[in-house]
């Protein structure tokens, strides 16, 4: 049947993996750091994944191809759900904890001289697929929301950035996933003060940062929040 469906330009994709994580139905797929049509039945022609792209890479274009079947995307949404949630149940290092950082606390291995670094995880775990969206750890919480490669490009994360906050990390263009909703439900049903958003100088981070604004917009509270955006060779930028 001839119908609209997008049609991906690889010449202009960055690879960012917005789109992916904006389609829902699970049409799109990063393959080799390029962005997929790899269902057609999937892809609803709806778009979504349009405004998410920041290169201009997708458009629309009326084609033969197969019809959209909805029956089998709900299925495969349904499993794919179901998954998370047996590795979630299943996974002891998906259990959360509170990690107490105090030196009166026995259980916190003293220092090897008063210059040894001392880690700042306040909590477990710290991956956003893996964090419950309620936990007492929350309350009352500074939180950062930070993509993976922050910790790794900026040397002083512990010290500057994680201590005295609940550190969430994630890296939109590796997850298949859109954070906006977790986020949303961690800030909306918890007592979060603020929100630190620590991110690389990189496109594709830009999706860690949308997905962080629009979850402080979408909770309908007023959080005090700021954005650091890192470069690769470690500097602050803003």
């Amino acid at each position: 049947m001839i119908r609209k469906i997008i049609r991906i330009d690889e010449e202009k994709c960055n690879g960012c993996g917005l789109c992916a994580n904006a389609c829902h139905e699970g049409a799109i797929k990063m393959i080799e750091g390029k962005a997929k049509l790899v269902r057609e039945d999937f892809c609803d022609g709806f778009g979504d994944c349009l405004p998410a792209c920041p290169t201009g890479a997708i458009t629309f274009e009326e084609r033969e191809a197969p019809a959209y079947n909805e029956a089998e995307v709900k299925t495969s949404q349904e499993q794919k759900k179901r998954i998370e949630e047996l590795l979630g149940a299943s996974c002891p290092g998906s259990r959360s904890m509170e990690l107490k950082r105090t030196p009166e606390d026995p259980e916190t291995p003293a220092p090897a001289s008063a210059a040894a670094p001392v880690s700042r995880l306040n909590q477990w775990p710290c991956q956003i697929r893996l964090l419950p969206v309620r936990a007492p750890f929350y309350d009352g919480a500074k939180l950062l929301i930070a993509a993976d490669c922050t910790a790794y490009a900026y040397a002083n994360m512990h010290e500057d950035f994680m201590k005295g906050r609940i550190t969430v990390i994630g890296c939109p263009k590796l997850d298949d996933t859109d954070y906006a909703g977790k986020l949303t439900e961690i800030i909306a049903g918890n007592d979060i003060r603020e929100v630190t958003i620590v991110r690389m100088e990189v496109p594709c981070c830009g999706g860690l940062q949308r997905a962080a604004e629009t979850a402080l917009q979408n909770s309908g509270k007023f959080i005090p929040w700021r954005v650091v955006t890192i470069a690769r060779d470690g500097r602050i930028l803003d």
